[in-house]
């Protein structure tokens, strides 16, 4: 549902919706802001949807917020990384179509973190997408692995498509399915 008609004042890299494909928005291109979650923001315009990133808010006459803004601070950890913060942080990447977080559509099947040096960690996260040939897969893949290179400790990230249950929306945990009406 568009929310706000923006007008683009810079050139803006982009990803096409649904294809995957990187494209550059033109200056002076209008369009609706769909969904600005997490990091990135999903924009309807005369050629389709594309995503954003929201460090590139300004290009759409937007403020960029302080997460937004925030870099890592490069300290390490004070106690090892949980699961509950992984998660946590993939709470922040979205479906660019889909109004609810990775984790609460059930996308994400596991979430592990192994030691591979003095509090150094690695994130194995195996996770599906809502339909095998979407093709913006590499690119949500890609949210996941630099979300969870974001929590303290972990310093390598592999994440890996699997198809293996078949993802269906009894997937979803409560809270997604109330966000899309579906209870």
């Amino acid at each position: 549902m568009p929310t706000e008609l923006v007008k683009l004042i810079r050139d803006c890299p982009a990803i096409r919706i649904p294809t995957g494909e990187p494209f550059t928005l033109a200056a002076g291109t209008e369009g609706y802001i769909t969904q600005r979650l997490g990091d990135t923001i999903t924009l309807a315009f005369s050629g389709g949807l594309a995503r954003v990133e929201a460090k590139d808010a300004d290009a759409l006459g937007l403020k960029v917020s302080k997460e937004e803004q925030r870099s890592s601070s490069g300290e390490g950890p004070t106690e090892p990384p949980t699961q509950e913060a992984l998660l946590k942080a993939l709470k922040n990447v979205y479906d660019p179509e889909i109004p609810v977080n990775i984790v609460d559509l059930g996308l994400v099947y596991s979430a592990e973190i192994f030691p591979v040096g003095e509090d150094r960690y690695r994130a194995e996260i195996k996770m599906t997408l809502t339909a095998p040939g979407c093709g913006m897969g590499p690119v949500i893949s890609a949210d996941v692995q630099k979300r969870a290179l974001s929590v303290p400790g972990i310093v390598e990230a592999n994440v890996e498509l699997v198809w293996d249950p078949p993802w269906n929306q009894s997937m979803m945990s409560e809270l997604g399915k109330m966000q899309l009406g579906l209870i």
